[in-house]
């Protein structure tokens, strides 16, 4: 099996830049994806993303906005060690490209940089396997939060 890209895709109800929003907006992103949000959507500043754990512990990754163009394209690097510089080697790369789709938004999600890593091959299938399960889990929740946000409107 491959473990260099996780792509995925789906049509959302709401228009590109209510969905550019939901996938950039710190506010917005910790309703359907992490459960604590500290960044700027700004190119090049970092932050941090947490995942609740088990005993309501926070798991935080390292976060850093790539690219901000609204209403089309937003990327950033994540899982990098703290204090230092995600770059290519040290850190996964995800991408959202959004395109209008009749009423709606057709989202295409990409996450690569795990071959990067320079991991032995079983850290990579265990972490390609756990980022898989995970877009899957929280990207389903996605569609139902960026309509009801683009509902609001």
């Amino acid at each position: 099996m491959e473990y260099g890209t996780i792509e995925r895709e789906l049509h959302i109800d709401a228009t590109p830049e209510v969905v550019f929003d939901v996938v950039s907006s710190p506010e917005h992103l910790r309703e359907w994806w992490p459960d604590e949000v500290d960044f700027s959507p700004v190119p090049g500043e970092g932050g941090r993303i947490g995942f609740r754990q088990k005993g309501d512990e926070i798991a935080w990754e390292q976060f850093t906005v790539v690219d901000a163009m609204p209403p089309r394209h937003f990327s950033f690097r994540w899982t990098h060690a703290e204090g230092e510089t995600a770059a290519l080697g040290n850190s996964m790369l995800v991408v959202f490209e959004l395109q209008p789709d009749g009423a709606g938004t057709r989202l295409r999600m990409t996450e690569t940089g795990f071959r990067e890593r320079g991991w032995e091959e079983a850290k990579i299938a265990a972490t390609y396997a756990d980022h898989v399960n995970g877009w899957d889990h929280f990207l389903q929740r996605l569609p139902a939060y960026a309509e009801k946000v683009g509902s609001a409107r």
